[in-house]
């Protein structure tokens, strides 16, 4: 899922990763292999959000997906996957 300004500062209050922007150079070929999405980096690889039902009715939240893995020690590479879901959820307004 694409996020807005909004979207993007409470997720990254809520996870320890850093936002790729959209003018990254990697964006373009992440959107052609994975779909248009906000694309997070954090210490184990790349994550979006995916729609998720939410806890409570008027809440919108995200569960973080898992595409792929820092491939060496230096987090400079990534090696893609199944998309795997972590299991954490990312409430999106509150």
């Amino acid at each position: 899922m694409k996020l807005n300004a909004t979207q993007v500062k409470q997720t990254l209050t809520q996870m320890d990763a850093r936002v790729l922007p959209d003018d990254h150079p990697a964006v373009g070929q992440l959107v052609e292999l994975f779909g248009d999405h906000t694309f997070f980096l954090d210490e184990s690889g790349l994550k979006v959000l995916e729609v998720a039902e939410p806890a409570e009715e008027d809440t919108q939240a995200g569960k973080v997906v898992s595409l792929a893995d820092w491939s060496d020690s230096t987090s400079s590479s990534l090696q893609a996957h199944k998309p795997v879901v972590t299991g954490v959820v990312v409430v999106l307004n509150q």
